[in-house]
């Protein structure tokens, strides 16, 4: 059967895709952010997944404030990167596993969580940093991957419980997908900041390395934050939290910390990352 053997966490800042785009990872200001990421690198490459499922939020590429799916789950053959205003990122075309999300699909929705169906779509950063962190930039993907968009952009977002209780039912169709994958889920953005108005460059290190904690130690608890403390203690943009419970909630209760880091600042944000084991690889 399938099986998920690890999770990843970890922000998936816009500007990050940029400097690696433009060959900037050992300028001053970004070397310390890559340098983050080094040991992740090695780490996926050695285990060699056969898919990846990412969990993150589309940027008003795929959606709009015409149609907003609280879950979407990319069900294609293929997802190409979006252009976001300034051109497509010169990555891969991502393969999808129409197979196994589909089977997800049907197991989720049986499960009774609500996913809208998704035959064709673009992802953007949100989807493409995240896989770019990870893999570097290669010709190809180096796996399959099932893109999950999750609204933390229109309120009302779900809820931190709403997300753990998904990365379980994930967890279960995954396990009863007949073939023999080996499986990691990435929960994407954050950590703390705040885009516009007042509080606009607002980070809370305090906050976010809380919250990485409660993640590794406490996931039910880190479960149970309200929209409104992500508010006031992460930004606005915090939110987007969340979506590591959906990965968080794929795992083990208890798991193994492989890595860490933490950077600030990143294009004014708060760069958070953990790569996270099942006890039993």
């Amino acid at each position: 059967m399938a099986k998920i053997l690890a999770g990843i966490a970890t922000s998936h800042v816009p500007a990050i895709g940029v400097a690696m785009d433009q060959r900037k990872t050992h300028e001053p200001y970004w070397q310390p952010v890559f340098r983050g990421f080094e040991r992740s690198r090695q780490w996926i490459s050695a285990l060699q997944p056969d898919v990846a499922i990412v969990v993150y939020n589309d940027h008003a590429t795929a959606f709009s404030l015409e149609v907003i799916p609280t879950f979407a789950l990319g069900c294609a053959a293929d997802f190409a990167p979006a252009d976001e205003g300034w051109g497509r990122r010169p990555v891969p075309v991502v393969q999808g596993h129409p197979q196994l999300a589909w089977h997800m699909a049907q197991s989720l929705i049986l499960d009774e969580f609500d996913l809208t169906i998704v035959n064709r779509m673009e992802v953007d950063h949100g989807l493409t940093v995240p896989l770019s962190l990870l893999f570097g930039q290669p010709q190809r993907w180096p796996c399959p991957v099932i893109p999950l968009c999750v609204n933390v952009v229109q309120y009302p977002p779900p809820t931190g419980n709403r997300c753990f209780e998904l990365g379980k039912a994930i967890r279960k169709a995954v396990e009863r997908f007949a073939a023999d994958l080996r499986v990691v889920i990435f929960g994407t953005g954050g950590m703390s900041h705040q885009l516009q108005a007042q509080r606009a460059g607002l980070i809370n290190s305090e906050f976010d390395k809380r919250f990485l904690d409660m993640l590794v130690q406490d996931p039910r608890g880190a479960a149970t934050i309200p929209h409104i403390e992500y508010l006031r203690e992460a930004g606005s943009e915090g939110i987007e939290l969340v979506m590591w419970l959906v990965m968080r909630g794929a795992l083990d209760e208890r798991v193994r910390e492989v890595h860490r880091h933490y950077h600030v600042p990143a294009s004014n944000t708060a760069v958070g990352h953990l790569v996270l084991e099942n006890m039993i690889v």
